[in-house]
């Protein structure tokens, strides 16, 4: 899409390409519009690149699916969703409608009408979050950057799992510490977690999708599913 002249004071439009190493007939290039602002959620991280590799790579179980991404943000890996095929739904704070604004603009950069923008907040059941449809996965990339903020993703994640049994929450983070640590909060809710190997989906570079991302950091991926035998399903 050509964004010539689309570039503001505050807006720049990153454009990111996946290609297929088996079929190098086959690509997808997304553009994802920045906003020169002091929130975080403003900019494409390393994780945001690192999950959209994960779907582009398993882009088969994503067409006709109905997929959820928490703390959307700049919406990389949402919007990467929708053009595999899903059916999306981008969320991020309720308090945060920049953030929510620039959902919208993401899906307006790439031809996205139909995706559904909502405001969300981590641990509090409001109405938008039951009344959601039946959702096949969850995404998050670095929603674990807060301690304090950990319980209440995991409680969001909790809720969704115990209404779809059978969805998975899909999520990548950053290494800051090595005493931060989920696993604890896992159990509390009942949750599981699988590790990922970044080599399994030709995501361990430091450069991915035609970006200088994800550089020098360290990202990791889980994939978190309800335990149904402790919650009687």
């Amino acid at each position: 899409m050509d964004h010539s002249g689309a570039e503001t004071a505050s807006i720049a439009y990153k454009a990111f390409t996946f290609d297929d190493k088996k079929n190098t007939q086959e690509s997808l290039s997304v553009s994802i519009p920045e906003v020169l602002d002091p929130q975080y959620g403003m900019y494409v991280w390393p994780c945001a690149v690192v999950l959209a590799q994960y779907l582009w790579t398993h882009r088969e179980e994503l067409r006709g699916r109905t997929v959820l991404e928490l703390g959307a943000g700049v919406s990389l890996p949402g919007v990467v969703a929708a053009r595999c095929g899903a059916q999306v739904i981008l969320s991020d704070s309720a308090d945060s409608p920049l953030c929510l604004e620039n959902c919208r603009r993401s899906c307006e950069a790439n031809g996205l009408p139909d995706v559904q923008v909502l405001g969300l907040t981590w641990g509090d059941v409001s109405p938008d979050l039951v009344l959601l449809p039946e959702l096949d996965f969850i995404l998050g990339s670095d929603v674990f950057y807060e301690p304090r903020d950990f319980e209440d993703v995991l409680v969001t994640v909790a809720f969704l799992l115990r209404k779809n049994p059978r969805a998975q929450f899909w999520t990548t983070y950053q290494e800051r510490s090595s005493d931060w640590s989920i696993q604890p909060l896992l159990h509390r809710w009942s949750l599981s977690c699988v590790d990922v190997q970044l080599h399994s989906f030709d995501a361990e570079k430091s450069e991915l999708a035609g970006s200088t991302l994800p550089g020098r950091h360290t990202v990791h991926m889980m994939i978190i599913t309800l335990n149904t035998e402790d919650v009687g399903l």
